[in-house]
């Protein structure tokens, strides 16, 4: 059997582990959640990176920075996760979904300026397989009309546009830590934050609503409830498994970056002949290797298809259903504009196992592809 996912593990864990664990330090914000929020904070050179217990949570987090509420309305595209929609929801605001690029699967730039209108707070470009949407059109519409910018960079840890981190060109970055990713903590998120302003603000929402990070400090000498929040904090073991893939984060990255160049290699041959398409990546991105996906002719290709890696013993997987085809999304959103590309794009794609120490296994994958459609 080979697996969608295999989350990684670089040796270090188990170690770091039991070092929190003498350490009597196990809710949060020790050593290694502080080791975790530097390196970032260093690596991509922003004013402050909190981790947290899930991306779902930082996008909560930074959705109520920017002053989001009942009748505020947020454009996002309707191909993402739930939790884009839902940290807006929670909120009582509306999400406007706008449709995709077809090449890159991101949120259409050219399409945004349309579904703005008086009731428009924010945009959250989702960076799709860790490939960056075309942020200088979209931080220029935000300028335009006074707009916070949410970046959903779950799958863009060690992703670039134009030589910038993802995640640090929005008023806030969202990154993603789940096992899925490239690197992970087991379940767990963070918040960048690039602007000084919001770091105490921050720390209160992901401190149950006190200020309780500052007593910590030294900088009050008591801590009390002082706004709204909730209990964003991830525990020490959490940080402590993902600090050992942050000293590795280099090596995971080529490895999977060694197994997405040899599923675009062997597979050209049927993307050639016009069987399929693969990712596209344009010139100003630099992408970390999260997805390799392909997409085929239509929905029934696709059943087929991953019918057949199944008996193989190969587990692919397809995502997302539009969100706006979704019963919550139909209740809670609308779309602006016309859905051209989202439902059709989305049917047609297959995401191919990826993972750390992949090794030949994905030969195989490829291998069961091309005899898929040779048979065929």
């Amino acid at each position: 059997m080979i697996p969608f996912n295999r989350p990684p593990y670089v040796g270090a864990e188990e170690e770091y582990i039991k070092k929190a664990l003498l350490s009597h330090k196990l809710s949060g914000d020790g050593e290694y959640t502080k080791r975790c929020s530097r390196w970032f904070e260093k690596s991509l050179d922003v004013k402050r990176v909190l981790l947290t217990t899930s991306c779902t949570h930082a996008t909560e987090m930074a959705v109520m920075l920017a002053g989001i509420g009942p009748g505020d309305e947020v454009i996002m595209p309707s191909f993402t996760f739930v939790s884009t929609a839902d940290a807006v929801v929670l909120r009582g605001a509306k999400p406007v979904f706008v449709d995709i690029r077809p090449d890159t699967m991101n949120i259409d730039e050219e399409l945004i300026e349309n579904a703005v209108n008086e009731r428009t707070k924010a945009i959250i470009p989702v960076h799709y397989a860790g490939i960056s949407c075309e942020m200088d059109k979209i931080m220029d519409i935000a300028a335009k009309y006074r707009l916070y910018v949410i970046e959903d960079a779950a799958q863009g840890v060690m992703s670039t546009y134009k030589d910038k981190p993802l995640g640090t060109i929005g008023h806030f970055g969202c990154f993603s830590f789940h096992e899925t990713k490239n690197v992970t903590m087991g379940e767990g998120g963070a918040l960048l934050l690039k602007d000084f302003k919001f770091i105490e603000a921050a720390e209160i929402i992901r401190e149950k609503g006190t200020n309780r990070s500052q007593f910590f400090r030294g900088e009050i000498d008591k801590y009390t409830w002082v706004e709204a929040g909730s209990s964003y904090l991830p525990s020490e073991l959490n940080a402590a498994y993902l600090w050992a893939q942050l000293e590795q984060i280099e090596q995971i990255t080529k490895d999977r970056m060694d197994s997405w160049t040899t599923y675009k290699e062997t597979l050209s041959s049927l993307a050639d002949r016009g069987k399929i398409e693969m990712p596209y990546v344009p010139d100003e991105c630099g992408h970390n290797a999260h997805i390799f996906y392909i997409k085929v002719k239509n929905l029934e290709e696709r059943g087929r298809l991953l019918t057949y890696l199944k008996n193989k013993g190969i587990s692919a997987v397809f995502h997302y259903v539009p969100l706006h085809s979704s019963p919550a999304g139909r209740k809670y959103g609308r779309f602006a504009g016309q859905d051209i590309f989202t439902t059709k794009e989305s049917e047609r794609l297959i995401r191919l196992p990826l993972y750390y120490r992949m090794g030949e296994n994905v030969y195989a994958v490829a291998e069961a592809v091309q005899t898929f459609y040779q048979e065929k």
